[in-house]
């Protein structure tokens, strides 16, 4: 099989997620590329100049779709993002044409998630902007798998790497501002301990959980993350969400289905950016109560190394960490992929682990927890490309 086994995340999703807008910092010098023409690539795991895009591609059947909407979801395209709110042209673009963001071909994924396992992309792009994100999208065909990368978490890549387009969103896209009293907007890109810091600056309250989830909004978005009895979605007021054609789109929860780390939505969109409604508290206890939550996290979890966080949802009335534990598997090992010894739910990269490594031992657990204790465990990790 082609493409993903996908879980929590499947609505409207970005592989932890794609963002919009705002700083470059830690993009790098922008390169210059054409929208038509032949694909030049360099040597395989390089970055351009980011050549001429190829000619229509027709791999396989385009991995990464998200379920069908539902009868009920309706949508409106937002007046505050109308200039970016446009689909491709009808009429080809010209060399005149250029994108201005960075374009790597044949990029290892090992290199951009938080496992540090992954094979190659056959590109990797990373727009300086929305408007050069949108121009991007439009030199696609309809058919290309495409992907979309935040901080690379709860993403488990392929040795065989990923046959189509990843859009990186980290470092580039990552704009937050104040709207109005409690009301903050984060793109997507923005990792979420910036959120929760930046919110407490504001003196406002409610996302201090955000700090321990090692993630970016979007991804927050698509699973709603949570930690220690905070949910992402119960803050959002809007969202914006972007499709293929480049069209943005103004929705809100109720065009979603959405509950413990899941979310579901319209097809073919991946979240912009989120407006969060927070209530108003002190700046310095939401502080304190950040600080607390890291030193907690640092001192139950295996946060030095490499792992995609938690690996499987807690089932109702239980924790997963604790039925794994008591089938006796930390410290279990499959090649390089271990089952933390500090912590039960995460599966940590020892330095020589595959993805087949790691996949195989997330289904060896999952397997014997439901052998012994008759609980199905449901993976918060999303599997892309290839797997036996």
């Amino acid at each position: 099989m082609q493409a993903e086994r996908i879980d929590p995340a499947r609505g409207v999703q970005h592989g932890p997620m794609v963002g919009a807008l705002q700083l470059r910092l830690g993009c790098g010098e922008p390169l210059r590329a054409s929208l038509s023409g032949r694909n030049l690539a360099p040597p395989q795991g390089t970055a351009g100049p980011a050549r001429r895009l190829s000619a229509p591609w027709r791999p396989p059947a385009a991995a990464g779709a998200v379920p069908p909407p539902r009868a009920t979801a309706t949508h409106r395209t937002a007046d505050a993002t109308a200039a970016s709110a446009r689909q491709c042209p009808a009429t080809p673009m010209t060399d005149a044409t250029e994108l201005r963001g960075q374009l790597r071909h044949h990029e290892p994924l090992a290199k951009h998630t938080t496992w540090r396992v992954g094979g190659p992309a056959r590109r990797l792009y990373r727009p300086a902007d929305r408007a050069d994100l949108i121009a991007f999208l439009c030199t696609l065909p309809p058919e290309e798998p495409l992907l979309w990368l935040g901080l690379g978490s709860n993403l488990l890549v392929a040795d065989s790497g990923w046959p189509g387009t990843v859009i990186e969103t980290q470092g580039c896209l990552t704009a937050m501002d104040t709207l109005a009293p409690g009301h903050l907007r984060f793109e997507a890109g923005v990792s979420c301990a910036k959120a929760a810091r930046f919110a407490a600056r504001q003196g406002l309250v409610g996302i201090e959980f955000l700090a321990g989830i090692p993630g970016t909004i979007g991804g927050a978005l698509a699973m709603n993350a949570g930690a220690w009895g905070g949910e992402t979605w119960p803050h959002v007021a809007v969202v914006r969400t972007i499709d293929r054609a480049g069209t943005v789109r103004e929705r809100t929860a109720t065009d979603f289905e959405i509950g413990y780390r899941h979310v579901a939505g319209p097809a073919g969109e991946w979240f912009l950016e989120a407006e969060l409604t927070l209530d108003a508290g002190d700046t310095a206890a939401a502080q304190a109560r950040i600080k607390a939550l890291l030193e907690r996290r640092a001192a139950t979890q295996p946060t030095g190394l490499p792992s995609c966080g938690s690996v499987f949802r807690n089932p109702p009335g239980d924790h997963a960490a604790r039925l794994i534990e008591a089938c006796g598997l930390k410290g279990r090992r499959l090649g390089g992929a271990e089952v933390s010894p500090k912590h039960a739910n995460f599966i940590i990269n020892t330095g020589t682990a595959t993805a087949s490594d790691i996949a195989r031992l997330i289904d060896l657990v999952q397997a014997e927890v439901e052998r012994r204790h008759g609980v199905r465990l449901i993976p918060e990790v999303r599997r892309v490309g290839e797997f036996a």
